[in-house]
């Protein structure tokens, strides 16, 4: 694999002091995005094939689900057997599942396999996020979780540019890409990564043996603290997919404007991101957080303001610095929470928070913005944001406190 210098990329002094582990998975999260190219076009390809709007409607629940159920599972899986046969389940059964999609008789059979891609898709991240952390000390965390998440942008940006190109030459070529891509990462999973070590079980925070689930992050106060918190901050950051795209269209835009704000965004976290990580480096990480969940809360609110091309686009810019702002956090101080041997399951618990946001998100979200108005939704979200960007701020002393046990410890 390239060494960063090699790919030629301009990163910062303080990103190049990473293993090659912290690498290869960097490298390979850039190819698998690459392909993440069905779920955009999910509704034209189901259109394309008869499907009606109601049943769409099954058939992207079926996905939203599989997001609930995959972090939990591979949480679990990688704490058990172990972080790089997680992934490689993950990425061949998601892989397998896009071919089921697209061969998919039914509309019934078509969820089957929806859920199946995403359940299987997002037992990775866990297994990932847990190599991560076991390769880089508490320190560099943030800067590992901030660099793949840098990596996430390049690989969506790209693709949301290959997509429309290929969608329009036909939607197996979709299918294929996406497949490809999450095999070419199972490949570089399966000859470049190492299996770390496996780490004895020993008391959980509180000082309660645990088993082999969720047991030992249940019982961590301080994690069932933080993690609801960035929930909230998680539901408020994913409205920008759900609920911008219908104010677009309520303001008598094409959906072109639409594609020109996802555009403003990928260029403005792919290019400021490792350069703010580098920065905000110095600064309590969890003042960070808050200072950046607020600049996407009022981000979002201001949607609510926004009536052409020109206030969409301020809105843009300001929840885009709260995303280049938090990057890589919450992760982080989960992973610094988490005892050796439950670093899978304490990061499966933080996907499946991520996976609960975004399902509210397209349910809860959606629901408020066409039942009880738009402007509801737009105040919830500054309340709710600013409300929990403030919370987490005031945890710092007692993260801090727990670390200097753990390290003492």
């Amino acid at each position: 694999m390239p060494s960063p210098i090699s790919i030629r990329i301009p990163i910062p002094s303080s990103f190049r002091d990473f293993p090659p582990v912290v690498w290869t998975i960097f490298t390979g999260t850039i190819v698998n995005r690459l392909g993440y190219l069905v779920t955009p076009f999910l509704v034209f390809f189901l259109a394309s094939r008869g499907v009606t709007g109601a049943e769409t409607s099954y058939v992207l629940g079926a996905l939203g689900a599989g997001n609930l159920l995959g972090p939990a599972v591979g949480g679990i899986l990688a704490d058990r057997m172990g972080r790089r046969p997680t992934m490689l389940i993950g990425l061949i059964g998601a892989s397998a599942a896009q071919g089921a999609l697209f061969l998919a008789p039914g509309v019934w059979t078509m969820a089957a396999a929806a859920l199946l891609i995403s359940a299987a898709g997002s037992t990775v991240s866990p297994a990932a996020y847990a190599l991560l952390a076991d390769a880089v000390d508490s320190e560099r965390r943030r800067r590992a979780y901030a660099l793949l998440g840098w990596g996430v942008n390049i690989g969506t940006a790209a693709a949301g540019i290959l997509g429309g190109y290929l969608a329009a030459r036909g939607y197996w070529l979709l299918f294929a890409v996406d497949a490809g891509s999450m095999l070419a990462y199972a490949l570089v999973v399966a000859v470049r990564l190492p299996e770390p070590e496996r780490t004895t079980t020993r008391p959980g925070p509180e000082g309660k043996k645990d088993g082999i689930g969720y047991g030992v992050v249940l019982r961590d106060r301080l994690a069932l603290l933080l993690l609801p918190l960035f929930g909230v901050q998680l539901f408020v950051y994913s409205l920008t997919e759900v609920a911008l795209p219908l104010a677009v269209r309520d303001s008598g835009l094409s959906p072109a404007v639409y594609g020109a704000m996802a555009a403003v965004n990928a260029i403005m976290v792919v290019g400021l991101q490792p350069f703010a990580t580098s920065w905000l480096a110095r600064f309590p990480q969890l003042a960070v957080q808050g200072a950046g969940g607020t600049l996407i809360a009022v981000g979002v609110a201001l949607t609510g303001l926004a009536d052409g091309i020109a206030g969409y686009t301020v809105s843009v810019v300001v929840w885009s610095l709260g995303e280049v702002v938090v990057a890589g956090i919450a992760a982080g101080v989960v992973a610094n929470l988490a005892p050796a041997h439950a670093r899978g399951r304490y990061q499966g618990a933080f996907s499946w928070t991520w996976g609960v946001a975004r399902f509210a998100a397209l349910t809860l979200g959606v629901t408020t913005y066409t039942a009880a108005g738009p402007a509801t939704l737009w105040w919830t979200a500054l309340v709710a944001g600013t409300v929990t960007a403030a919370a987490t701020a005031a945890l710092t002393n007692r993260v801090k406190a727990r670390m200097a046990h753990d390290l003492a410890a």
